[in-house]
């Protein structure tokens, strides 16, 4: 379990996951672009389901300048729906325009101090850590988000500007711990 959360300015933790493309993917696969999103998802949380599509638009609209990668780490005895095999189900159906990793070990979690889901970590150009928390503030209602967090710190990174809200909370589904 996770308890040593990243601190802004952290390096990213490095990783080599397999993926529902058929690849494995590592930090470095990721160096084509200026920043990374590492979100830590799951299949069956419906915080997640609910940004799914709102994830697929920041990579299509920031793609000249970010990889987004995704990456499951929940149990899947006790949450069979969170398998790699309906992973990948889920991945084609939803027609993800990025990277979805398994973490079936959960140290990359663990390594990321991530603990819901979904959680942001957006990187910037070093690999170090410039925004941790939410996507948004209405994970229910896409139309009635009045403070977009993770689209504000790209255009700010973009722009070469610090941060102005670094952090927010995390709200989602816990992880699904191995006992």
């Amino acid at each position: 379990m996770a308890t040593d959360k990243l601190t802004l300015g952290s390096k990213a933790p490095n990783f080599n996951l397999p993926a529902t493309d058929g690849k494995s993917y590592s930090l470095d696969s990721f160096k084509n672009k200026r920043f990374l999103i590492v979100i830590f998802s799951c299949n069956h949380c419906p915080y997640v389901q609910a940004y799914e599509d709102r994830i697929i638009e920041i990579q299509k609209d920031f793609n000249e300048f970010l990889n987004v990668v995704a990456i499951s780490s929940n149990e899947t005895v006790n949450y069979p729906e969170d398998s790699f095999e309906k992973m990948k189900e889920r991945a084609e159906l939803k027609k993800f325009n990025f990277p979805y990793l398994w973490d079936e070990s959960q140290d990359i979690a663990t390594a990321f101090g991530a603990t819901h889901t979904p959680e942001i970590f957006l990187f910037d150009n070093d690999r170090k850590l410039a925004f941790h928390g939410k996507i948004d503030d209405n994970w229910q209602d896409p139309k009635s988000v009045k403070s977009k967090y993770l689209r504000n710190a790209l255009e700010e990174l973009i722009a070469g500007k610090k941060v102005s809200v670094p952090e927010t909370f995390t709200i989602g589904c816990t992880i699904k711990w191995k006992r």
